[in-house]
């Protein structure tokens, strides 16, 4: 597509910008073509208008999809121009903190100005091996491929590093030396590595400087050549040098230094060594003090003297000729004499003082004339045809010439220490190609140029030209090598401007045809170069306003040149008869250095320039141009036969700040290098190549169903076809498809937006989906609401007409029966009115008068009755209150005292007053009486008057009376109301008094009880008291003692706690400590190899008259002399091979053979007390012998005739039981009753057999020792014979003592059997557990689906229950079958027996009662007892090591036979050794079983069925050292019978030990052979492999495509490793291994996929995403499947994978608050901070819907995780191998039912 139609809306270009060099921004509106401004908008939101220019309309350059920023490669760039170079650089260094980016063949290195941690031998072992498009990139990575190459393809290589001066070169020359001598190793010399890079301190401290741009700057260009053999080992190194600044000796700039030696040697001036050489600080020297910055920041001059000596010594130098060297530098060439003062006497003489002090100084110590050098310093020597004479110099000339001999003096020093150093490096060994590693500066320009620019740019242009070319011909070699169509590439040539330098009549020859005139100028010369080159090269050009100036327009920028001072560096000149003064010195070493200059050319190696014969002296004298060129060109040739790989090193800043970027100084840095020419170059052609399986993968998602084609590539030209109009833009080749710039990028955008609508129509998909269910939810839900209510409304209806149905009902039924009342009252009424008024009218009619008479007395009648009634109420209730008032007086007086008294207290008045109330009238009554009489009488008149007056008065008396009576009366009556009420109240108060007295004696008993209780409670507390007092007293004193154990117990916890954590230092140490051992171990096993090879190829040397021959595998063990002899050795079972052999462990045979010598000293020493001990007794043991043996035959035939005759009886019920009814002796058919009862009767027989014999055995040995004891106590004393006759105490003591055994045999029976049934309870238990786990799990996730896949799932589980129990049960059936046909062919055996014992007695039978023909006799022979050993032949041992060893195959051994079995066999052999007690042998066997083993694994040992195979077995032999060695924590894991072969005579723990080293090398072994199986796949399967390809396709690569060591056909998955995983555990449990040594061997695997895993994830960019994340941890999955499936999730490998789970976790976890940084180090325990910072460094979304985590975010993130402590390692330890212990599994197996195979060849070996 025309590339106008990419500038639409929203496209994205670059800006020139004055600050930033390029701005990005934004179109706002499309671009139509013929349009005159670009409406664009910056990235702050400024609108700005861009115009394009009509003549060239130029476009200002599209900036790349994000997706495509910072990549690996500049080359995958779609748009290849400057910004976006410079863009993608600056996001990688600044954003991602990655130093290193590939420009095609080029690795751009930035310097960071801070120490990285990526540079660690971790990093150099992650990088050997790999190929460079495989990880990021890195200086290691061209280091591989420049030595891959060189092994590969036989060619030299060279690595150019150029750059300007701060940009690093140095280091990164530095790091790939380091690189080249940790992986490839020396030959021959061990220090070889060390001397290598020990040159780069010293040459860092000769000619390195501090300048303004770097504090470490290389003040001189070097190559140095690597030497290697042809084994890819480095023989030694060779160094050249270029143009050394001699200038910086004698002159620093402002804040600069001189070379770092005078400052090293000024900071140790106070060691004894310096202390002749009278130095001081460096400012008290005129060369070190002129940049006023004599200290470098974090830099110690004192300490890198040290490593500069270091470096010396490692060197190989003599420490006299160091001092030396030290000497000329600082005491005569440059330190004292810069401090020498000349004196002006005038303007054309000078004289320097007789006594300058460090004049004197400089002349004492190298010992010259103090005259002489104080002479030729101010004066010159003149030469003419005729006449030489002397003339003064002035002061400044003088000084000149005193600079120029410091000058010169620091070359020649410089000059002899590399020679020394290229002495040191070289080698005897033959040199079979080399690596060059050219450190050299960069393009340079300053405000001021010289002479050294001028050289410096001319060395540049030439590698510029070379870097073209090389370029050049790569392109045109792939696009030859795709067969695609072509055009030349226009690139820039150079090739002028070198003319216009080094042509003749050029710069250079213009400058030495100058410096050849006697009164030749830098003025002179200009002239001439401005007439001669002016107007004849375009390269040359002057300045408009100077005449001592030029210009030359160089590939990278246009330079002005200063010609001052040219001619001077030009000639480089001193004074000739300084040097003669130095020459006459008595140093032999400073007359090596000052020797003529043919000779030290000829001496000197760095100059590597050998002068023509024939030449005068005059001509060797070249200038320094001269020189500089011859040698650039032979640098030029060197580099053209070799290899190129190239580094270009940037400097971001020029204030030396951390990743930080100047965009200016990057740019001018990128032109200079030649970067952008490369980018130019690539982009001129086909930059983005593809191979057709990498586009299809990417770009699937371009192609409709239809477009697929079993061809990929006939697919991908046809997608190719419809997406790109244009052919010219792109091309296809054989492998790969060809794209122009730019392509990419559309394809992209393409790609991205059927993406983009991909997920638009996805999310509309979706989207519609979530409305859809969303709106039936509600439609339902609005349904479900509407029945409802509407079944609500209805009922509400309903309710509503049965409630009016029922009011209309109530209302009737009311109305009815208000309307039904009303009636009734009204007629009841109508009635009671007529009833009243008819009464009415009757009683008016019929009673008006008559009824009221009757009325009146009726009603008279009525009162009198009612007052007669109340008069006797009133009577009887008085009657009754005076009763009741009595009583009450009564109980008054009786019950309540003073109640009654004060009762009278107050009545008692009134009682007076009615007393004499009643005396008064009845004195009136008398005397009335009286007077009444007299008068009627006598004068009734007058006592008539009398009386009436007097009753008148009486009268007014009494009604006076009456009155006060009355009112007496009423105060009575109230008194006796108030009595009655009283009176009432006195049966409650009396109640009240009773319950009262109750109370009170209730009170007065509970008084005393209280009192009491108080007085017994007074006793208890007293005595309470008096316990409590002795109770604290004891409490006290148990305190004492509580705080003393509480003291005690504190001091004893803390003495647990230190115990405790010194146990666990212990441990810890202990565990290191095994781990360094098992190191140690296997170093010493593998130098022990690699002694007896060097010994065998020395063997091989020395012997000429056999011819030499190359190791092979095959052959690898035929020199091996000192392990074990070859195998024709043993197949001829020569005896004296295996004393050839060197034991495997001498201490232990200088052990045996001093203790062989005490045996025979002792020996010797009791050989004739024990021949006449034998004699004397051997008459006694024959008597007791033969009496015992006849015994034993009288006990053996009573106990067969009590057995044949419990066999016959037996005999008659089988007999019985086997006959049919017919009579037949058929044998039963099984399950029948004969059957069960013959077995029944069988097993009854054995059991009782087994105790017969048991008890047989007893009686026999009681009645042999019984024998014994009787001769024994016959020839004791007399009293002994009476204490213990005929030995019956003994007898009884040895039966209890058999008696126990055999109880002691069953007990142990039982207890297997127990254990035996608990084991078989613990599994069933396990196994429901099991089942009991998984039935849970199956309905916790059966409860979150619905309902029909519930229903499928549980038919799912319960199918596969019924079919795991059909398959148990299968199993069950074929145990059953095989244990019944087992019984079926003992049966037989049974049968044929019984048949045999019948027979055999029915014989006896006839000829004991009848004398018919005897009949044959069937004699069954007895089968041998074996004692589980296996006799040999002395000298057997060769030839059982090679058939049991050398010669077998495990993969025959392993299938069919008992695991182990070799170690069985050869410890059978042992025991038979032991058992003869033959120590010999058993040095012998053991000695060559340790080294047949190592032999075997030493020559194949990477066969990983051998590994395996000899581990299992040397662990199986451990263990039965252990098990039959008779210790008791090892023996109660045995059986009885296994105890009886415990060896006897020899104690072997030495051998243990020996067995067990050799166990632990042979386990390391198989983890090195299966880590060689497993690395080819770990990357492949656990992160190339991509199980959904298409959508997550991978990005663009570059020109440096990922390499697979599999074919495109062969996908390499997870599944493959699980496969391989599946191989190696079946192998290992074939061989019998330990189960928990394949735990052990399973996490050590799961450890190196985890770690291989995580060091290339860490180390590339393109696979830390979002996706891959997801890809890892699927994996994982898979692999923790695997362990579940093989029941080893206990063996810890599980743990070993918890860093890889958690990068894949934070690969996908959310980035972007604090919280989220939080869970991060939360959740990322077992990642270090530098993992963690790494990886979200590197985090790369491979889609543009992802995002990159931001600085903001890491920065977050390193600030929470700043307090761990850690290792700052990146990458995980792969060769780390856990410490192992291997624990003792004793063997079930019985030596003495061993079987060796007849395919063993072993027939040598008899069994025992």
């Amino acid at each position: 597509m025309a590339a106008s139609e990419l500038y639409t809306k929203y496209a994205r270009v670059w800006l020139p910008d004055a600050v930033d060099v390029w701005k990005s921004a934004e179109l706002t509106r499309d671009y139509t073509p013929g349009d005159q401004v670009l409406s664009l908008q910056l990235e702050d939101g400024t609108d700005v208008e861009h115009r394009i220019d009509p003549q060239t309309n130029g476009l200002p350059p599209l900036r790349n999809p994000n997706i495509l920023v910072g990549e690996n490669d500049l080359t995958a760039l779609s748009y290849l121009h400057e910004p976006a170079v410079l863009h993608n650089l600056k996001v990688r260094f600044i954003d991602s903190k990655l130093i290193y980016t590939y420009c095609g063949i080029v690795l751009v290195a930035i310097n960071p100005y801070e120490s990285l941690h990526i540079y660690e031998a971790d990093i150099i072992s992650a990088y050997s091996g790999q190929n460079m498009g495989d990880m990021d990139p890195h200086i290691f990575a061209v280091a591989e491929e420049a030595y891959k190459q060189m092994a590969r393809d036989e060619r030299n290589q060279s690595i150019i590093v150029s750059g300007e001066s701060g940009a690093g070169k140095t280091v990164s020359a530095k790091y790939t030396m380091r690189y080249f001598a940790t992986v490839s190793g020396s030959s021959g010399e061990a220090s070889i590595e060390e001397r290598v890079l020990a040159s780069s301190p010293i040459m860092e401290a000769l000619g390195n400087a501090k300048t303004t741009r770097n504090d470490n700057s290389s003040r001189f260009g070097k190559y140095i050549e690597i030497g290697f053999d042809k084994k890819q080992r480095i023989t030694g190194a060779n160094m050249r040098t270029y143009l050394l600044e001699k200038s910086r000796v004698v002159f620093q700039a402002y804040g600069e230094r001189n070379y770092h030696i005078f400052y090293q040697l000024c900071a140790s001036s106070h060691l004894q060594e310096f202390k002749t050489f009278k130095l001081g600080c460096a400012d008290d020297f005129h060369y070190t003090n002129q940049g006023q910055n004599p200290v470098i920041d974090g830099v110690e001059d004192a300490k890198e003297m040290c490593h500069t000596r270091k470096a010396f010594t490692l060197l190989g130098e003599p420490w006299s000729q160091v001092i030396y060297c030290f000497l000329f530098i600082s005491g005569i060439a440059i330190l004292h004499l810069s401090n020498v003062e000349v004196k002006d006497h005038s303007a054309d003489r000078s004289s320097i003082l007789p006594d300058n002090s460090h004049l004197m100084v400089f002349c004492e110590l190298m010992e010259v004339s103090y005259d002489d050098m104080a002479h030729w310093l101010c004066h010159k020597k003149l030469k003419t045809t005729t006449e030489t004479y002397v003339k003064s110099v002035s002061k400044m000339n003088a000084i000149n010439g005193r600079d120029a001999l410091s000058k010169h003096i620091y070359d020649r020093v410089f000059r002899w220490t590399v020679d020394r150093i290229n002495k040191a490096l070289k080698s005897a060994i033959k040199q079979h190609s080399f690596i060059g590693v050219l450190d050299i500066y960069g393009f340079e320009t300053f405000d001021i140029n010289s002479f050294e620019q001028f050289c410096i740019n001319y060395a540049n242009e030439k590698l510029q030209q070379q870097f073209n070319l090389h370029v050049f011909k790569l392109e045109q070699e792939e696009y030859m090598k795709e067969e695609i169509s072509w055009t030349l590439i226009d690139f820039y040539d150079n090739q002028p401007c070198i003319n216009l330098i080094e042509a003749k009549l050029g710069v250079l020859d213009l400058l030495d045809e100058e410096c050849k005139m006697p009164k030749g100028s830098d003025d002179t010369w200009a002239q001439k170069l401005y007439n001669t080159l002016l107007k004849q090269k375009a390269h040359f050009d002057k300045p408009r306003l100077s005449n001592r100036a030029f210009i030359i327009h160089h590939f990278a920028d246009k330079v002005e040149y200063q010609c001052e001072g040219f001619l001077e560096k030009n000639k480089d000149t001193v004074n000739e008869e300084q040097i003669n003064v130095l020459k006459m010195s008595k140093f032999d070493l400073l007359l090596k250095l000052f020797e003529d200059d043919e000779k030290a050319t000829t001496l000197s190696s760095s100059r590597s320039v050998v002068s023509r014969p024939g030449q005068s002296q005059r001509d060797n004298k070249k200038t320094v141009g001269l020189q500089f060129r011859q040698s650039l060109h032979l640098l030029m040739d060197t580099l053209n036969a070799t290899t190129p790989h190239y580094v270009r090193c940037i400097k971001p800043n020029d204030h030396k700040s951390p990743f930080t970027m100047d965009p200016v100084r990057a740019v001018q840095q990128l032109r200079a290098c030649g970067i952008l020419e490369t980018i130019r170059i690539s982009a001129a052609g086909f930059p983005s190549r593809w191979t057709y399986q990498e586009f299809f993968s990417r770009y699937r998602v371009l192609m409709k169903q239809k477009d697929l084609l079993p061809d990929r590539k006939k697919t991908c030209k046809n997608v190719l076809e419809k997406l790109i109009k244009d052919q010219d833009k792109y091309q296809f080749g054989k492998n790969k498809i060809f794209f122009r710039a730019g392509q990419v990028a559309f394809l992209e955008k393409l790609r991205s937006d059927k993406l983009r609508m991909a997920c638009v129509r996805i999310q509309k998909t979706i989207r519609c989906w979530l409305a859809r269910k969303k709106y039936l939810r509600m439609r339902e839900s609005a349904i479900t609401i509407q029945r409802y209510v509407r079944g609500h409304q209805a009922r509400c209806h309903v309710k509503f007409l049965r409630c009016t149905k029922a009011a209309v009902v109530i209302q009737r039924n009311v109305r009815m029966w208000a309307a039904r009342r009303r009636y009734q009252q009204q007629r009841s009424a109508a009635i009671t009115i007529q009833c009243l008024f008819r009464a009415y009218m009757a009683r008016q009619h019929y009673y008006k008068h008559k009824a009221v008479v009757i009325q009146r007395w009726v009603r008279g009648w009525l009162a009198r009755r009612r007052c007669r009634h109340y008069l006797a109420a009133i009577v009887l209730l008085q009657s009754c209150v005076r009763r009741m008032r009595a009583k009450r007086e009564l109980k008054k007086l009786k019950v309540e005292a003073r109640s009654v008294e004060h009762f009278k207290k107050l009545n008692i008045g009134m009682e007076k007053k009615i007393m004499q109330l009643q005396e008064k009238i009845n004195e009136q009554f008398c005397y009335c009486g009286v007077i009444v009489h007299p008068v009627i009488y006598h004068n009734k008149d007058e006592e008539n008057r009398e009386l009436s007056e007097r009753l008148s008065v009486v009268e007014k008396t009494q009604a006076a009376e009456r009155g006060k009576l009355g009112k007496e009366m009423e105060i009575l009556r109230g008194s006796e109301r108030e009595a009655r009420a009283k009176a009432e109240r006195v049966p409650s108060l009396l109640e009240q008094l009773s319950f009262l007295h109750q109370e009170l004696q209730s009170t007065c008993r509970e008084k005393e009880d209280l009192e009491e209780q108080a007085r017994a409670y007074r006793e208890q507390t007293q005595q309470v008291v008096a316990d409590l007092n002795a109770k604290n007293n004891m409490l006290n004193s148990e305190k004492d003692d509580l705080n003393r154990q509480i003291k005690e117990q504190a001091q004893q916890i803390t003495d647990t706690k230190v115990n405790v954590e010194n146990t666990k230092q212990l441990e810890k140490d202990l565990t290191e400590e095994r781990a360094r051992y098992q190191k140690l171990l296997s170093e010493y096993l593998q130098l022990e190899e690699r002694h007896g090879d060097l010994k065998g190829e020395m063997n091989d040397n020395t012997d000429s008259s056999k011819p030499a021959h190359k190791r092979t595998d095959s052959n690898y063990s035929s020199s091996n002399v000192s392990e074990y002899t070859q195998s024709s050795d043993y197949c001829e079972g020569d005896d004296n091979s295996l004393q050839r052999e060197p034991t495997v462990d001498m201490p232990v045979l200088l052990k045996l053979q001093r203790r062989v010598k005490e045996l025979e000293q002792e020996k010797q020493a009791l050989h004739l007390q024990l021949d006449k001990k034998e004699e004397a007794q051997q008459e006694k043991a024959k008597r007791s012998t033969v009496r015992a043996e006849l015994d034993l035959e009288v006990l053996k035939r009573q106990e067969l005739e009590s057995e044949n005759k419990r066999l016959k009886q037996d005999l008659s019920e089988l007999r019985n039981s086997l006959t049919s009814e017919s009579g037949d002796l058929a044998p039963p058919r099984p399950g029948s009753e004969p059957y069960n009862v013959l077995l029944e009767q069988l097993n009854s027989s054995n059991e009782e057999l087994e105790m017969r014999k048991e008890e047989v055995l007893l009686l026999r040995s009681h009645m042999v020792r019984q024998e014994a004891l009787k001769h024994k106590v016959r020839e004791k004393s007399s009293d002994i014979h009476t204490l213990n006759e005929d030995g019956e105490l003994w007898l009884a003591y040895e039966g209890l003592k058999e008696t126990n055994r055999l109880l002691e045999r069953q007990l142990q029976r039982q207890e297997q059997v127990h254990r035996e049934e608990c084991e078989e309870l613990r599994d069933v238990v396990r196994r429901l557990r099991h089942e009991q786990k998984q039935q849970q799990q199956l309905l916790a996730q059966s409860l979150l689906l619905p309902e029909d896949a519930r229903i499928d799932a549980s038919l799912q589980h319960e199918i596969t229950r019924l079919t795991n129990e059909n398959l148990d049960f299968m199993e069950q059936l074929d145990k059953e079958g095989k244990t019944i046909r087992k019984l079926k062919k003992q049966l037989k055996l049974y049968v044929k027996r019984v048949e045999e014992l019948e027979g055999s007695a029915q014989q006896q039978g006839r000829a004991s009662w009848a004398a018919t023909p005897v009949s044959p006799v069937n004699i069954t022979r007895k089968e041998k007892d074996f004692q589980g050993m296996l006799e040999y032949k002395p000298g057997d041992e060769g030839r059982m090591v090679k058939n049991l060893i050398l010669d077998l195959k495990p993969r025959g051994v392993a299938v069919g036979i008992v695991p182990g079995l070799p170690a069985y066999i050869i410890f059978m052999c042992l025991r038979y050794a032991d058992y003869i007690d033959d120590e010999q042998r058993v040095s012998s066997l053991l000695n060559s079983t340790i080294s047949g083993i190592k032999g075997i694994i030493k020559r194949r040992g990477r066969d990983f069925e051998i590994t395996s195979f000899w581990l299992a077995n040397t662990c199986r032999f451990l263990h039965c050292l252990k098990q039959y060695s008779g210790d008791e924590f090892f023996i109660k894991h045995n059986s009885p019978k296994q105890n009886e072969h415990c060896l006897s005579n020899f104690e072997l723990s030495e051998y243990q030990q020996l067995f067990g080293d050799l166990a632990i090398h042979i386990y390391c072994q198989l983890i090195k052979c299966i880590e060689e199986i497993l690395q080819p796949l770990i990357v492949a399967s656990m992160l190339e492999n991509e199980t959904v390809q298409g959508v997550l396709g991978s990005k663009p690569t570059g020109m440096r495509k990922r390499s697979s060591s599999f074919p495109d056909g062969e996908a390499v998955t997870v599944e493959t490793l699980i496969h391989q995983l599946e191989l190696l555990h079946t192998t290992m449990n074939q061989h019998g291994m330990d189960p928990q040594l394949i735990k052990h061997v399973v996490r050590q695997l799961f450890y190196i996929i985890c770690a291989v895993t995580l060091n290339h994830l860490l180390l590339r960019k393109d696979m830390c995403s979002w996706s891959k994340g997801l890809q890892i941890r699927y994996n994982l999955w898979q692999l923790e499947e695997w362990l579940v499936e093989k029941e080893l999730t206990d063996c810890g490998a599980k743990e070993t994978l918890e860093p890889l789970v958690q990068a894949a976790q934070l690969l996908q976890i959310k980035k972007k608050t604090v919280t989220d940084a939080q869970a991060i180090c939360t959740m990322c325990s077992a990642l270090t901070a530098t993992q963690i910072v790494k990886v979200l460094t590197l985090y790369t979304p491979v889609v543009e819907f992802e995002e990159r985590v931001s600085a903001t975010f890491i920065r977050t993130i390193e600030d929470l995780l700043k307090d761990r402590v850690e290792s700052p390692m990146l990458t995980m330890d792969v060769k780390k191998i856990f410490s192992i212990n291997l624990p003792f599994t004793p063997s079930p197996v019985a030596l003495e039912t061993i079987q060796i195979p007849a395919s063993l060849n072993l027939g040598f070996l008899t069994r025992v």
